[in-house]
């Protein structure tokens, strides 16, 4: 392995730091490497040379991560798109009702599962960082009993989401026939208990690129048993839920086969010391799973308020147009928000208080970078967009009237789930949880129905309370990011991580 020496003191072997730092570097050499598989913290930044080598050697790590988790991410809603596109050949009351059964019975119980998920993306990847390599396959065996449980928990909503459906104002056949469909898709909602906390071990190695191979090959696999039992054996609904859970399972059991195989550094096979400090567990996992809920929710509250204004179809097409636009960007962002997830995590379990904070820099700049040139895009072509969507120059219209929201949207999206990310990297799941529920449901959320309803502004009166609650969480979680000792985190991680490793009878859970 070749090191990457240079005359820039980003590179420079003479670290100058204080007695506190050197404390946390454990005495690591300091010579930064390329590809970042070995080597201790980054000395300080002090100039403009060391600027640039640093955001070339953090974009390098970042990219590596967040590029196959995105392109797994589109995989995985492709296989959405495609049951949606083969449905919609049958028949537009099947259409409407396998649509409301993946985005609202679907989309909730996926939610969950990832958010309580997370906890596993805190522990292994601080885990990894300190090179207790045994612990991940302890840890993941955790979260598969506590995600299976949860889905035990979850299956009441689609054993019963017809009464459901009816009670949110759904007409009564596509109630019943999204019902018999959530019922169906039963078994891929318990895939996702092995899938999620089997991608998060991954995810904390960088381990990734195996995660884009599965996710384009469950895809296409997709693809043909849904024409072989849709479109050949002529099953309806019933053969897109067959296919979509055999779909699931692959992705599971593709995954779990690859650890099983190749993987044997950080899997040892199946111990007792999984079922130790469940409890604690189970508290990390499910704060991890209210603060990304919350989010979540949020954003779809606002088409439940945009359907109760005087023009519904009118409002809730052209905010769905907006909305979609904003979910291909925000693909992009789930991948960096793992990627940064997976480098603080690592860089704090590894003693590196420099590095980990150089990362989330980094990475909110150029996810910046990435929200400007969206909202740029959006503005320039704001009255023509909305023509890939639909015919309707009315709608059209409709939609450009919003288009400054969306491309405020996009840039407050750009850097939210990179600080999400950071939180779940640092374990700091609980403290955002309440500051999404002060920021979304106590501030967001009412000043939207006031500017919508109140003060006669329609939809984007409810788009502006919502934005504000956004841009008050993004500020809030950037100066806590700010201030953030990072030598302190790296301390407690260490004692998270001799707790959680057996060493201690409690956990410590920020």
């Amino acid at each position: 392995m070749h090191v990457l020496e240079m005359e820039s003191p980003i590179f420079s072997k003479n670290i100058s730091s204080s007695s506190e730092e050197a404390v946390f570097l454990h005495e690591a050499p300091s010579t930064v490497l390329v590809n970042g598989e070995e080597g201790g913290d980054y000395p300080p930044v002090l100039g403009f040379e060391d600027v640039k080598n640093l955001f070339y050697i953090e974009s390098v790590k970042l990219w590596a991560i967040a590029g196959p988790i995105a392109f797994n991410i589109l995989c995985n809603y492709g296989i959405n798109s495609f049951t949606n596109i083969f449905i919609g050949h049958i028949g537009d009351v099947e259409l409407s009702a396998v649509a409301i059964s993946l985005s609202v019975i679907a989309n909730f119980s996926f939610g969950f599962l990832l958010g309580m998920s997370s906890a596993l993306e805190t522990l292994c990847g601080q885990a990894f960082g300190a090179g207790q390599i045994e612990m991940l396959g302890i840890y993941m065996q955790r979260s598969w009993i506590i995600l299976t449980v949860a889905c035990f928990s979850l299956m009441p909503l689609y054993i019963y989401s017809t009464p459901v459906l009816k009670l949110l104002g759904q007409r009564d056949d596509i109630a019943d026939m999204a019902g018999a469909f959530s019922v169906q898709i039963i078994p891929q909602m318990f895939s996702l208990a092995i899938n999620f906390s089997t991608q998060k071990f991954l995810q904390a190695q960088s381990k990734v690129g195996i995660l884009a191979w599965v996710g384009i090959v469950a895809l296409i696999i997709h693809i043909v048993v849904l024409y072989l039992f849709v479109s050949v054996f002529k099953w309806g609904t019933a053969g897109a839920a067959a296919a979509y859970d055999v779909s699931g399972w692959i992705i599971s059991l593709a995954q779990v086969v690859y650890i099983v195989g190749w993987c044997q550094d950080a899997w040892k096979g199946l111990s007792l010391l999984a079922l130790k400090e469940i409890w604690a567990f189970v508290k990390l996992s499910v704060a991890s799973a209210v603060m990304l809920c919350l989010e979540i929710w949020y954003f779809m509250s606002i088409i439940v308020l945009t359907g109760h204004l005087e023009d519904p179809v009118l409002a809730v097409g052209s905010l769905s147009i907006c909305m979609n636009l904003n979910g291909w960007e925000g693909m992009l962002f789930i991948g960096i928000n793992a990627a940064v997830s997976v480098r603080v995590s690592n860089e704090l379990g590894s003693g590196h208080p420099r590095a980990a904070k150089y990362s989330v820099y980094v990475t909110v700049a150029e996810s910046l970078l990435i929200g400007i040139f969206s909202m740029v895009v959006i503005m320039a072509t704001k009255n023509h967009f909305a023509i890939l969507f639909t015919s309707s120059e009315k709608m059209q219209k409709a939609v450009a009237d919003l288009a400054y929201l969306l491309a405020a949207t996009l840039v407050l999206n750009s850097v939210q789930p990179v600080i999400s990310g950071v939180a779940v990297g640092g374990g700091w799941q609980g403290l955002v949880a309440y500051i999404n529920l002060t920021c979304y449901y106590l501030i967001g959320l009412p000043l939207g129905f006031l500017l919508g309803y109140k003060a006669k502004l329609g939809v984007q009166g409810i788009w502006m309370g919502m934005i504000f609650g956004t841009f008050l969480q993004t500020l809030v979680l950037c100066f806590i990011v700010w201030k953030t000792n990072w030598n302190d985190e790296v301390a407690q991680a260490s004692e998270r991580m001799r707790r959680w490793s057996g060493v201690g009878e409690e956990c410590d859970l920020k």
